[in-house]
């Protein structure tokens, strides 16, 4: 369930999965929306969410933190 992720600079971006929990996105990058509009980051990390459950998605809010220790894995 994870977006689209794409270079925004002249480096791609450095991609990380957590498990059970976001994308972590080292680098400037372009983060396609839920709505399909896209959202550019130039942190030097952003977390990008991909249980779903996010209040501030395309962000990971760490609502997937939540959703573990009720038993549901929001990712997998």
């Amino acid at each position: 369930m994870s977006p689209a992720i794409v270079a925004a600079g002249d480096a791609e971006p450095r991609l990380h999965e957590c498990p059970g929990g976001p994308v972590l996105v080292r680098g400037a990058a372009r983060v396609q929306g839920d709505d399909g509009s896209w959202h550019d980051t130039h942190r030097p990390v952003s977390a990008v969410c991909r249980c779903g459950a996010s209040a501030l998605r395309p962000w990971c809010d760490g609502t997937h933190k939540v959703l573990t220790q009720r038993g549901i894995n929001p990712v997998d």
